[in-house]
């Protein structure tokens, strides 16, 4: 429906702007690093396209859209074609990912062809489909996708807490039983953590069980985690305690996100993440200087027992 609202510019799009919810992956990035929420909620500074992440999208797609096919169909040779057409639309919304398997330049200056329709390194992409088809294919010993009719699909979540938070996502399956048990399904194209690092991917699928059960009244009776790379399910049966102590960490990560955005102060969290990440030349951890804080900063008031001191 045409409300005669303009539709926002790209250049507003890119205004920086308080944070005005949370979503399991940023609220992952403030506990990984509060610099790196800054860098990508706040300066919304640009990354490079990563293969890995890209070859996460192509997977879902494939395995969302399987499912639009009579359950008789959802063969093993099926999902497999549907890979190539997946990126192609990819590629054609976002054709920066092209840079993913530019050829290596020639020496010496570019001809104007080239510089103006660069081709693909047809055997790099080739051998990266293979990886996406072979990470489609093991989804297949795992779970069998004619016995499965999912209730949703890549379906998004949103939620406004008592106290005003808003919690959003995207869940990629949610699969309801005939006597109305809810499970919570997420795909990985990764391995599976060993135990002792699981909490993180959990934390994921506990924050989409609470949006879930503030939404519909009704705690999921599973979440399940399939580890495409491993080929390993992780699943949790989630109690109410638990959901309720997700969301009591969840308004503290809010509470900390909001002084750091009306203070301006958000300190770097070194790991070895930082191998990885697009922002090491920005970082004061090496070297580096964070662009001009683009918000305004609030005065901070003093807390009841620092006043009488300074009185």
């Amino acid at each position: 429906m045409n409300t005669g609202a303009s539709s926002p510019s790209p250049a507003d799009a890119r205004r920086p702007a308080p944070p005005n919810g949370l979503s399991p992956s940023r609220a992952g990035d403030f506990m990984q690093c509060p610099l790196l929420y800054r860098f990508r909620v706040i300066d919304k500074l640009p990354e490079e396209p990563s293969a890995a992440a890209t070859r996460g999208t192509v997977v879902h797609s494939v395995l969302e859209r399987l499912f639009d096919a009579p359950a008789a169909e959802r063969s093993i040779e099926r999902a497999r074609s549907m890979v190539g057409p997946e990126w192609e639309k990819l590629l054609a919304k976002r054709p920066e990912l092209a840079r993913l398997f530019a050829p290596e330049p020639p020496a010496g200056p570019p001809e104007p062809e080239d510089a103006q329709s660069p081709a693909l390194d047809a055997a790099q992409l080739a051998e990266w489909l293979a990886e996406v088809e072979a990470l489609v294919e093991r989804w297949f010993e795992l779970e069998d996708p004619t016995r499965l009719e999912p209730a949703e699909r890549e379906l998004f979540v949103q939620t406004t807490l008592s106290s005003g938070l808003r919690l959003r996502g995207v869940i990629d399956r949610v699969d309801v039983a005939p006597t109305g048990e809810v499970r919570v399904v997420d795909y990985k194209t990764g391995k599976a953590p060993r135990p002792e690092y699981a909490e993180g991917p959990l934390f994921q699928m506990k924050f989409y069980a609470l949006v879930l059960w503030r939404l519909r009244g009704v705690v999921p009776r599973r979440l399940q985690l399939v580890f495409l790379g491993s080929g390993d399910v992780l699943t949790w049966d989630p109690e109410e305690s638990e959901l309720l102590a997700v969301e009591r960490k969840l308004h503290a990560l809010w509470d900390a996100i909001t002084r750091a955005t009306e203070t301006g102060d958000w300190r770097p969290r070194p790991s070895k993440l930082c191998n990885w990440c697009d922002h090491r030349s920005r970082c004061p951890e090496f070297g580096g200087i964070p662009p001009e804080y683009p918000l305004t900063i609030q005065p901070r008031l003093p807390l009841p027992r620092e006043a009488e001191e300074s009185a």
